[in-house]
């Protein structure tokens, strides 16, 4: 494990996910009557479970908006939805003068352009294996999973592991 990674990992309070591409595989699916449906993967729900018990706040912001996304929140109680916001920094300036948090303590989670400027702007910025190669480039780090393929659950991990939480996490299963 990458020890920049995991001192970046030990002070964030916040984690953020993009939707497409992060917690899907980034493919749309719209039905005939105008409806669409995603895919999301378990793995990644059970890690962002785990890490909200941990203590870690969490929030999503989407390009996009679907009721599909606002359900998934709410089953896996996440605290703070923002979607339809294209200008993802302004939403992470509103979010953090809302809770108090510095840059150093958020970490992001994207996989494509308009999610760079917040991958570059606070304390861990990550894309997905399955990210663009530009937005590879300048993240601090990147998962080995794909976006929709346990991506998020790696992420989880990596801050709860740098943190001391995981172990607890997991032995709370045996």
């Amino acid at each position: 494990m990458n020890s920049e990674l995991l001192q970046r990992a030990k002070a964030i309070k916040l984690a953020i996910f993009d939707v497409d591409g992060v917690l899907t595989d980034g493919k749309l699916y719209f039905l005939v009557d105008g409806s669409e449906f995603k895919s999301f993967n378990t793995l990644d729900g059970h890690g962002i479970k785990m890490l909200i018990n941990s203590g870690v706040r969490t929030a999503i912001i989407s390009g996009r908006k679907t009721p599909v996304v606002e359900r998934r929140a709410q089953n896996l109680g996440i605290q703070h939805l923002y979607q339809g916001r294209e200008d993802k920094l302004v939403v992470l300036d509103e979010l953090l003068g809302e809770l108090g948090l510095s840059y150093e303590q958020v970490a992001y989670l994207g996989d494509d352009l308009p999610d760079l400027p917040v991958i570059r702007r606070v304390g861990l910025g990550m894309a997905v294996a399955s990210a663009d190669g530009f937005v590879r480039q300048h993240a601090h780090g990147v998962t080995a999973a794909r976006g929709g393929e346990g991506a998020a659950r790696e992420f989880c991990e990596l801050i709860m592991r740098a943190q001391g939480s995981l172990d607890a996490a997991q032995a709370a299963y045996l």
